[in-house]
């Protein structure tokens, strides 16, 4: 393990050493992603729950910033998990009229914790793990298509996952059961 003081992160190939006192979303996401067979560095950091705080610990990470949001629609019978550049602003009615839905709204923190077994700050894909009964739909805007490496928090924000977006995409969604939308979101 290696420790950078910098930006006070400690980083591990594959699950980090304190396992025993992990959470159980999070322990969930190494067993999941072990089974799997998924090469992935875990990089351990205080809580992250800024865009800007994930930033700093991202470029350790050396793979770029995502924005995970949460959302659902007015009457609360559709979820949707949203990756997006960090950068790129959300308009609602830019991807509410591609999804043929009604205009979103972010879901709750309950919302949040029955579905995906996280809590505001921690929203990544990584949640899909425990959505068993399959109530969310993942959403990637087209910006992230060509990216290599993906990094997102595993159902905590004290730590941050680095894989490929390809093992993401064609092992990890696809064994959760889930599958996902390319949507292209405009940047204005």
């Amino acid at each position: 393990m290696q420790d950078n003081t910098m930006f006070n992160v400690c980083r591990s190939e594959g699950r980090p050493e304190a396992f025993d006192t992990m959470s159980e979303p999070e322990k969930n996401t190494y067993d999941f992603l072990d089974r799997l067979g998924v090469s992935y560095v875990t990089l351990t950091h205080p809580e992250a729950f800024t865009m800007e705080e994930c930033e700093a610990v991202r470029k350790e990470a050396g793979a770029p910033v995502f924005k995970n949001l949460f959302l659902t629609n007015r009457q609360a019978t559709q979820f949707y998990l949203l990756m997006l550049p960090a950068d790129k602003p959300f308009k609602t009615k830019y991807l509410s009229s591609q999804l043929g839905c009604a205009r979103l709204s972010f879901a709750t923190p309950e919302q949040m914790w029955e579905m995906l077994r996280i809590h505001p700050g921690a929203v990544s894909p990584m949640g899909l793990i425990h959505d068993t009964d399959h109530r969310v739909r993942l959403i990637i805007d087209n910006d992230l298509r060509d990216i290599d490496l993906y990094a997102c928090h595993p159902c905590v924000n004290t730590a941050s996952l680095v894989m490929s977006l390809e093992d993401l995409l064609t092992k990890v969604i696809p064994a959760t059961g889930h599958d996902f939308t390319w949507v292209e979101l405009r940047p204005e």
